[in-house]
């Protein structure tokens, strides 16, 4: 796979804006939070090498270029919306306050209110479609994790903090696998929904959690 480009970083800069690239994991799980990151880097920073869309890469690459991203970038935050939070309000405006929420973390805000005068410095582009719910000027870019270098780092972050955190609720869960399906739909996990039913970490708005016949 081809490496994302930093072709727009490179637009942003010659502007004298920063690019933040926020992408989010996570929509898909019958468990667990879905998470985001936002992050930006440096004018004329120096690219990372083997930087690629999180899908691609092994859990240890991706360890190894998170730790290199959090180091280099000059803007960068994580956001959550938890399981309770996606089935109150449904998975994309979920989704739209992580994404708020990393951002406000990364520049400084809060979730709750505009974003500080910077962002009139920054040109806020986000994975996938344009979210309404975002509440803050941005643009989208299908398939950016592939294409865009920024989005891709942020989606590699996303991705490792999420995945730390469904080991760690693996532990107090231990019947789901967790620790290997991240919250996935697989035979194991969907099994042991049937067998157990559901936890509290698990999104009762999603289908294959409703139909078990041990869901609240």
């Amino acid at each position: 796979m081809k490496a994302p480009t930093i072709s727009r970083e490179r637009c942003a800069w010659d502007a004298g804006r920063l690019l933040v690239g926020v992408d989010e994991v996570g929509r898909g799980p019958l468990a667990g939070p879905v998470v985001a990151a936002a992050v930006a880097f440096p004018p004329n920073a120096g690219r990372i090498l083997r930087l690629r869309d999180s899908k691609v890469l092994t859990a240890r690459r991706r360890e190894h270029l998170a730790a290199l991203i959090q180091r280099r970038a000059v803007v960068f935050g994580i956001g959550a919306s938890s399981a309770r939070l996606i089935d109150r309000v449904n998975i994309r405006v979920a989704t739209a306050i992580a994404m708020r929420r990393a951002l406000a973390r990364a520049l400084g805000g809060s979730s709750r209110s505009p974003l500080p005068s910077p962002c009139s410095r920054l040109a806020i582009l986000v994975d996938g479609l344009w979210f309404r719910e975002l509440g803050v000027d941005h643009e989208a870019l299908v398939d950016g994790d592939a294409l865009c270098y920024s989005i891709a780092a942020a989606g590699v972050v996303a991705k490792v903090v999420r995945d730390r955190l469904m080991q760690r609720l693996a532990q107090r869960h231990p019947a789901y696998g967790w620790e290997s399906n991240m919250g996935y739909a697989t035979a194991e996990h969907l099994a042991a929904i049937q067998a157990a039913g559901p936890c509290r970490h698990h999104r009762r708005s999603f289908t294959p959690v409703t139909q078990t016949r041990l869901a609240l």
